[in-house]
Formats: structure tokens, C-alpha cells, sequence
């Protein structure tokens, strides 16, 4: 009966008929992929020609029986669809149902697309001459939406800077790894925060890039590249590693030849800094390109880069040559970890810490818009849905604005202070509205060989080495190399909502070392919630196109890459803020040398200072919705 449910929607879209959408999370993978089979008409393995001859191969999922030329949801991939699971599974069936015709592509040099595979699979090229294709199709009704989180996201951006025609609208999801430059942040993919290398991308480039890969003869039938795939994946299996060892390897260098893997995509990377020329060369959108596609943002607190995401969706507002695309810029952002867009509903948890009914349909807001880009509908996605919508933790609501920060934000400064020294929970640190008079400063020791661990926060896709979300920060505050400052109780809430800046007034006898602030919510009974946390290398504090080192007894002022987020601090909480030189393994340690770090294998221990007088103040400045 369930099956024949399903089916009788298939059978209506293919018909042309306003088919009532279906809930198909409710409804096993068996069973999604038995009714495509049935009732759409599938083509596997199709090699798409790229302009250099490079094939990427291609499945289409087309209603049965569909009159007239059909839009086009598209999802491209690094990962392995050779059988549909997952979202990509789930949203096959959406489109097909809903009277789209879906595709599904494997970018260069993954599974059995032919060519070298390279970090987001030459979006400006490949993603262009892949639109052609499916344009020119007698099938297509020349509109393509772009569909996809992570990596079937990050390559749209740098695509949307080439302005298709046929590229009528986008929805990138947790898309931050495909931003290099965009204002403030220079990321460079999210291998960097401030300078900082980030690990994440050493477990998954360990997965994903494979030099060794097998690959099919070229020049077989398509018949026979779709039989080859019903019984053989492509897929490599790698020896499974220890990631929460591992990572704690130096030199960081040998992280993966040390694993016995070839020369990549890795080995390139690690060497280059922030403003290397390469990073400007690949498929990463900066933000001296233009933006020409109307695009619905999905984004989250607790993900690697929500501040560049936000960053660019205020870019492309406010700097798309094209009048339609700065127009039709809307966001979505919220309160979980990377890609949980789905996951959305009463109680959720995030970590540990439970911040209430984020409930909001996620694939009905999707088609919405692509009804409007794709079909031609205009009543379907709403003209005066908010362009911002954000859920508020602590207020535990969704909440709307027509700009980000809102425009009611206004900046609200704190400043760091102690009497006898802010070192750990146990010292007097505190926030303070008032300027300090006089001169104070706090000290510690930051030993890279014994680093503050990470405890929760924004990460993803790092082979367990991070869990990601809200945690009790206590056990690292009780170390005497964090610098704890906290506010008195509030008494009545205090809405934080935007781009969270933090400026330090340091000094170190080391030549470079990191500095790393974290914001936190103290809950009454006094756990430490983390809400979002940044960190800067010394040298680049003049600019990520030059390296200066520090000289002993100078006091140097770092302004940190924003944190971003939205947050309600309660009556009865406290606001808190913590300061120390490492946040690992979320960030590579910095080993204090002064050296290049990534080829180093010894750290020196640094004696690091926060000053907090009058005359070197140290504050964060919180945007607070009044």
C-alpha cells in the first residue's frame, strides 16, 4: 500500500498533474530507489564532454511520461552515487516527483569520471561546459538549479561568478570551503582561520584524494559503463587510521606520506601561506569576482565557516553587478553542525546542550525556490519572505531580518580585565563596560607540546577528531594557560547577534605564536556552553601578504577574524571569554620558532602576555540586538 502511495505521486507529476509533495524522509532507501526504477526514466554513466575531452560521468532521472522540456535540479559530486543513498537519494525521487529531471555528476577524476581530480572539480570549466551540456539537451528546458551541502556546494560558488545562462538558481549549503578571500576572512577554503591551518582537511583529503585510483578503459560503450557499475563501484578502500593519534604527528609535513600515501593534492597545499598565488589560481570564489545567480543560503552555527558564509552573502548583496542576483540573495542559518539541515525538529540537541524546536521544512523552502527560478512560478516562493532568517540560541526561536547583522544591532564593547590574574576558572577575570584605568596585563606559558585541547565548537568532516557543537568548556578553563574572563550575572537578556569582533593588546618572548579567543555562555549552574571561537598567527597581524615577528617586550594589538553567531544570554548567565595560544586539533599548533612550522618537529615553549591597561586595552565587541 505505501509503495502504491508513492508511486500514484510519481504518476501524477510524470502526468503533469499538481501532485501533492510527499514526505519521502519517511520512507526506506529500498523503497525510494524501487520507485525510480519504476517510475522514471534513468540513464547511468553518461559521459559528458568537457572541452578538453575529459568525459564526466553522469546519471539523468527523468519522470516517465513528463510532457514538454523539464527543469533541472543538479547535483555534482566528489563522492561515490554510484548507488543513490543519502540526500542525494531523497532528492532524485523530490524532483522526479515534482516534475524535475535530476542530475547527478561525478566530477574529475572521481569513481568513473575520467581526468586528475582536483579540489572542487574545476567549477569555472568543467561546471560551465556540464550546464552547456545539459542546456542542449532535447529534454531540457534550459533552467538548471544548483543542489548541494558541503562539497556539492562549494563548487557553485566560483560556477556563479561565470554567470550561465542557463544557471537560473542555486542553493549552496554549508558552502564554505569553496570561499577563499571575501572581506575580513581569507580562509582560502577553510584551510586557514587567521593564518592558522586548520586540520580537517588532512582527514579528508586522506578519503577523498587518491592518486592511485582505478580507472575504466577509455572508449567503452555506454551500455557497458553502466553494466561495469552495477557490480563494481571504483571504490577504494583505505586502511583505516587512527585519526586521534594521528593527528598529533610532527612534522605536520609527513601526515600522510608518513601513512605511506603518494604525493597530492596534501603536500601542495600545507606548504603554501595565506596569500600564496595558488590559492587564487583553483576553483575558490574571491571577492574580486562578480556574482550573477539568485541564490537560497543554507548555513549553521556550529560549521566550520560561518563567518566567511555570511561574509559572502553580504558581499553579493551588496557588490552583484546583476540587479536580479543582489535582489534575490536569501539565508537560512541554522543552530546545528555542518549539513544537519535535515535534521531540524522539536528538541534537538546540539553537542550536549538542548536549544529547542528548530522545526523547519527544509526540502519544501528548496523546491519553493527552484518552482520560482526553475518553473516559472512566482507565487511559489513567497515575495515577502525575509531575506535573513536565523534561529537565536538561548531564546531557543526563529527569527527574520532584511540585513545581516540587523539593522538594530548595535555594538556593545567588553573589556578585558583582572586585579589578581584572569589564569584559569579559578582566577578573577572579568568583563567590563568601563575602559580600564592604569596598566594591567595577564601571563602563561603556552607549551605547543602540551596544547589546549578542543572541546566542541564549530568543525566538520575530521574523522572524529572534533565533535562539533555546544560542550561544557570547564575542563579547559581549570588550565592555568587559559585566561578566563567573565562577566557579572545579567539581569535581564541580552540578545548577541552578528559578526563578534575581538581585539587583543599582546606580547610574547617567542618570535610568532597563536592567540585564541572563545566565546561562552556560563549558564546559573555553571556550565560553560561554547558559542563560537576564533584564533590569529602573530606574524600576519599586518596583513596575510607579509610575516612580521614579534621582538620581546613590544606590545602588538591583533584584531582576530570575526566570530559570528546568534545568541540570547539569559537573566541569572554570564558572558565569558577565553584567551590562550591553542585550540588543537581543531588548529595546527603553532611550535613558537618562528619558523615555517608545517616541516618543524620540535615546539619551544612561550611565554605569552594579554594586556588590558589603559594604554593597551584588550576587548570584544558584541553586536546586541537592543
Amino acid at each position: 500500500m505505501l509503495k502504491r502511495l508513492i508511486l500514484a505521486g510519481f504518476a501524477l507529476a510524470a502526468a503533469g498533474a499538481a501532485a501533492n509533495a510527499e514526505d519521502f524522509s519517511k520512507y526506506s532507501e529500498d523503497a525510494l530507489r524501487a520507485m525510480l526504477a519504476e517510475e522514471a526514466d534513468v540513464e547511468k554513466k553518461v559521459l559528458v564532454p568537457m572541452r578538453d575531452g575529459v568525459g564526466l560521468s553522469t546519471d539523468i532521472y527523468r519522470p516517465k511520461g513528463a510532457e514538454g522540456p523539464l527543469p533541472t535540479v543538479f547535483w555534482r559530486t566528489p563522492y561515490n552515487y554510484n548507488e543513490l543513498s543519502g540526500g542525494r537519494l531523497r532528492f532524485a525521487a523530490e524532483s522526479v516527483n515534482r516534475g524535475y529531471a535530476f542530475v547527478v555528476q561525478n566530477e574529475r577524476g572521481r569513481y568513473f569520471s575520467e581526468g586528475e581530480f582536483e579540489i572542487l572539480g574545476y567549477p569555472r570549466t568543467d561546471g560551465y561546459d556540464a550546464l552547456d551540456w545539459i542546456e542542449d539537451q532535447d529534454w531540457s528546458n534550459g533552467k538548471v538549479g544548483t543542489l548541494g551541502c558541503s562539497s556539492s556546494a562549494e563548487w557553485q560558488l566560483a560556477l556563479a561568478a561565470q554567470d550561465h545562462p542557463a544557471h537560473a538558481a542555486m542553493v549552496p549549503m554549508a558552502s564554505g570551503a569553496g570561499i577563499g578571500r571575501v572581506g575580513e576572512f581569507q580562509e582560502q577554503g577553510n584551510w586557514y582561520t587567521g593564518g592558522v591551518p586548520r586540520s580537517l582537511f588532512f582527514v579528508w583529503l586522506y578519503n577523498v584524494d587518491n592518486p592511485l585510483r582505478a580507472q575504466l578503459p577509455s572508449g567503452l560503450d555506454p551500455a557497458t559503463r553502466a553494466r561495469i557499475g552495477e557490480y563494481n563501484d571504483l571504490a577504494a578502500s583505505k586502511p583505516e587510521v587512527d585519526w586521534k593519534t594521528r593527528i598529533s604527528h610532527l612534522p605536520v609535513s609527513d601526515m600522510l606520506s608518513g601513512l605511506g600515501e603518494p604525493p597530492a593534492t596534501f603536500d601542495a597545499f600545507i606548504q603554501r601561506k595565506p596569500d600564496d598565488q595558488d590559492w587564487f589560481e583553483g576553483g575558490l570564489y574571491h571577492d574580486n569576482e562578480d556574482w550573477g545567480v539568485p541564490a537560497l543560503w543554507f548555513n549553521s552555527w556550529y560549521d566550520v565557516s560561518i563567518g566567511p558564509n555570511m561574509a559572502l552573502f553580504n558581499h553579493v548583496r551588496e557588490n552583484a553587478s546583476d540587479a536580479e542576483a543582489r535582489e534575490n540573495q536569501y539565508a537560512v542559518i541554522a543552530p546545528t553542525p555542518h549539513c544537519q539541515f535535515f535534521d531540524l525538529g522539536p528538541d534537538t540537541v546540539v553537542g550536549a546542550r538542548n536549544v529547542g524546536d528548530t522545526s523547519f521544512d527544509t526540502t519544501e523552502e528548496i523546491f519553493a525556490w527552484f518552482g520560482k527560478w526553475l518553473k516559472g512560478d512566482e507565487t511559489a516562493f513567497a515575495a515577502d519572505t525575509p531575506h535573513v532568517r536565523y534561529y537565536t540560541m538561548g531564546l531557543n526561536k526563529w527569527q527574520s531580518a532584511e540585513v545581516w547583522p540587523p539593522q538594530e544591532a548595535e555594538p556593545v564593547r567588553l573589556y578585558l580585565q583582572s586585579d589578581e590574574g584572569a589564569n584559569s576558572l579559578y582566577g578573577d577575570g572579568t568583563l567590563m563596560r568601563e575602559a580600564p584605568a592604569g596598566d594591567g596585563s595577564d601571563s602563561f606559558i603556552y607549551d605547543p607540546m602540551i596544547p589546549v585541547l578542543t572541546i566542541g565548537g564549530g568543525d566538520c568532516c575530521n574523522g572524529g577528531i572534533v565533535t562539533p557543537g555546544a560542550f561544557d568548556q570547564r575542563p579547559v578553563e581549570a588550565r592555568e594557560d587559559v585566561l578566563v574572563y567573565t562577566s557579572e550575572p545579567l539581569t535581564e537578556p541580552m540578545q548577541v547577534t552578528g559578526f563578534v569582533d575581538a581585539v587583543l593588546a599582546v606580547s610574547s618572548d617567542a618570535p610568532d605564536t597563536d592567540f585564541a579567543v572563545k566565546l561562552v555562555d556560563v549558564a546559573p549552574d555553571g556550565t560553560a556552553w561554547i558559542i563560537d571561537d576564533t584564533i590569529m598567527r602573530a606574524r600576519y597581524r599586518e596583513g596575510y601578504d607579509t610575516e612580521v615577528m614579534m621582538q620581546d617586550g613590544e606590545v602588538y594589538t591583533l584584531d582576530l577574524t570575526p566570530m559570528t553567531t546568534s545568541v540570547e544570554f539569559q537573566p541569572g548567565h554570564r558572558i565569558r571569554v577565553e584567551v590562550t595560544s591553542s585550540n588543537f586539533p581543531k588548529f595546527v599548533r603553532n611550535l613558537n620558532t618562528g619558523g615555517e612550522n608545517y616541516n618543524e618537529s620540535e615546539g619551544v615553549r612561550a611565554a605569552n602576555t594579554v594586556h588590558h591597561g589603559a594604554e593597551h586595552a584588550s576587548w570584544i565587541e558584541l553586536p546586541v540586538v537592543q
